[in-house]
């Protein structure tokens, strides 16, 4: 029997069984009863029969099929069998792809992440996805050198994310050195790039801080007629001054009427540690007046797109945009520097107390972390005078 021809392979006819169309020297087209065609190699290794996998017609050519078969003979010839050369190199791929860049990088995050915010852990991984996988996800980590890693960082400052640059040569250090830890890289490239990429520009998030104009923005906030949920939040963000994503997320059981403070779980904090936030006779007249509309859900500032949901992060912005408040004047993010400015420079209150109530990172005297009640009564007079501060800005703004 000769050998096939490209025609015979294209017209080859599926039967009730399976058909062997044979192409001389053990190389062989199986046709499946479905009409699938495979290309097979028969052989003897070490006196056993052995068949090996050479692809799929129409994907693999006749032409394409012959070669892989001349290929495998001559493993054949040099005492090599082609087929379990195959399933070394399957696995030894394998065990490339699981220390590669992007598989550390996932590992890494599901390992390290895993007690960040969720916003936070999708935040990262997908300036993964978008910024560093592409150029070097598929590196074996080891490998990856500072002049590769610095070409995949210069491609975001091009486009002028120059921050994100930096963001990325952050996460990225970590990634390689969890790959340190776990046996799969021996140095860490990014700390071969300092001062490689261009420096960002400090660009602090905007802020009014000058009592006069603080005084107009409240009798600004006094005057929105926006919904019930967006107006309640924005009139509690200077009072509470706490991150905006913690107000929106505020919940009513986390309100202790009686003890007068709001009580933030570890999990709802950026820094993972249960934060209390005492409420001013006037923060709780605004909780009061949105309770009976929220009161029957979980969020004190539901979306409107349903009670499931809580607030979205553009309500409050949205709300001071449409008060004439633009990004570079004020931001949701602007009542804690507005706090921290005036409660230091105005009020001179303790530094610590007002740090500890921003919930940033404060040491006691003798260098441990300030625990969630320390200086309690003395913070809960300071957000009572802040509100009365507040207040009387509002009053002194109002025209006469």
């Amino acid at each position: 029997m000769g050998r096939l021809t490209t025609t015979e392979v294209k017209q080859a006819k599926a039967g009730d069984n399976v058909r062997k169309l044979t192409d001389g020297g053990g190389l062989h087209l199986q046709v499946q009863p479905t009409g699938a065609r495979y290309w097979r190699y028969d052989y003897r290794y070490a006196g056993k029969r052995k068949t090996l996998a050479l692809g799929v017609y129409p994907e693999v050519s006749l032409k394409k099929a012959r070669e892989k078969h001349q290929e495998a003979r001559g493993k054949l010839s040099e005492g090599i069998d082609p087929g379990e050369q195959r399933k070394v190199e399957k696995l030894t791929r394998h065990i490339a792809a699981a220390d590669s860049f992007e598989a550390v990088a996932r590992e890494w995050s599901q390992t390290k992440m895993c007690d960040k915010s969720k916003s936070h852990q999708n935040r990262t991984m997908r300036a993964l996805e978008k910024d560093l996988f592409p150029c070097i996800g598929n590196r074996p980590i080891s490998s990856i050198t500072a002049p590769e890693l610095l070409a995949s960082l210069r491609k975001i400052e091009e486009r002028g994310a120059v921050e994100t640059a930096h963001r990325a040569k952050q996460t990225a250090g970590q990634v390689f050195r969890y790959a340190i830890v776990t046996g799969r890289a021996e140095r860490d490239p990014s700390g071969d790039l300092k001062g490689a990429l261009k420096d960002p520009k400090k660009k602090h998030l905007a802020a009014i801080t000058e009592p006069a104009q603080v005084g107009r923005l409240l009798l600004a906030i006094d005057g929105y007629t926006g919904t019930p949920a967006v107006r309640a939040a924005l009139r509690l963000s200077p009072l509470l001054f706490q991150r905006p994503g913690e107000i929106r997320h505020m919940e009513w059981t986390e309100i202790d009427w009686e003890a007068k403070r709001w009580e933030i779980p570890a999990d709802k904090m950026k820094m993972r540690q249960p934060h209390i936030v005492p409420l001013s006779h006037q923060a709780l007249e605004i909780l009061l007046e949105i309770h009976p509309l929220t009161g029957r859900g979980s969020y004190v500032f539901p979306s409107a797109r349903g009670a499931s949901r809580c607030l979205s992060e553009n309500g409050v912005r949205t709300a001071l945009r449409s008060m004439g408040y633009d990004n570079d004047t004020m931001t949701p993010h602007g009542f804690r520097a507005m706090a921290r400015t005036l409660l230091d420079e105005v009020l001179e209150y303790r530094v610590d107390w007002i740090e500890h109530q921003l919930t940033h990172a404060v040491k006691d005297p003798n260098g441990r972390a300030y625990n969630r009640t320390a200086h309690l009564a003395g913070r809960a007079k300071m957000m009572q005078d802040w509100a009365d501060y507040l207040e009387n800005l509002r009053l002194k703004a109002a025209p006469h």
